[in-house]
């Protein structure tokens, strides 16, 4: 384990194969404490990947992924669990809930998974946050594609992580909500000392982070 301050992206050497295929090389990610990041480039340039390998959902060929000083791809099983559920919120592209749970209960879910106790308060007051409050109740299969996104952007959030990975986060929402999304994030990343990498082709947001890392086609 390196001594590298809390909340610290660190890649070296990173690539990553899906069975049949080349490797993707990966540039070395550096991102600094507080520091946010916007994945870039064209379609099958590894930008999923990349976010996957961050958030431990995927395990490189070779390289190295450390997160606040622990090596993420050196952590298995229940230990990447409990180090992913604390550490970690993943916006997915397309959103997953459990359809026999109302929006509430997943988010409590997600808090108890991660060994924290559940807070309806906290909760609700994300959602509301992210204008779904009216929604505490309805089972999340029954809520619009917009409003999954947001719930899903809650669900993130929830545990407090110290690193956000959103996967096109903005991509099932108008150009109003977009913005509110993008400011919400970058407003929790702050109030939470947190690192916010987004994975995104969304031109609405490429001026609202700073800091861009493109991947390039081979």
């Amino acid at each position: 384990m390196l001594n590298l301050p809390p909340n610290m992206i660190s890649t070296s050497n990173l690539s990553f194969a899906y069975q049949g295929q080349n490797a993707v090389v990966y540039p070395d990610v550096q991102c600094g404490k507080n520091e946010h990041a916007l994945i870039l480039g064209p379609s099958g340039t590894g930008k999923t990947t990349l976010l996957h390998l961050l958030g431990g959902i995927l395990s490189p060929a070779s390289g190295e992924i450390i997160i606040g000083g622990t090596s993420v791809h050196a952590l298995r099983g229940h230990a990447l669990d409990v180090f992913r559920g604390k550490h970690i919120g993943i916006i997915f592209q397309k959103p997953h809930f459990i359809r026999s749970l109302t929006a509430m209960e997943n988010l409590l879910l997600t808090q108890t998974l991660s060994v924290n106790k559940p807070d309806k308060d906290m909760a609700l007051s994300l959602m509301e946050r992210l204008a779904i409050g009216k929604n505490a109740n309805k089972f999340a299969n029954t809520m619009s594609i917009g409003e999954q996104q947001r719930l899903a952007i809650a669900r993130a959030l929830i545990n407090s992580p110290d690193v956000i990975l959103a996967d096109e986060p903005s991509s099932a929402l108008d150009d109003h909500n977009c913005k509110k999304m993008i400011e919400l994030l970058l407003q929790v990343a702050e109030e939470r000392k947190s690192n916010l990498i987004v994975v995104t082709h969304d031109s609405r947001i490429k001026d609202m982070i700073e800091k861009k890392i493109t991947l390039k086609e081979k």
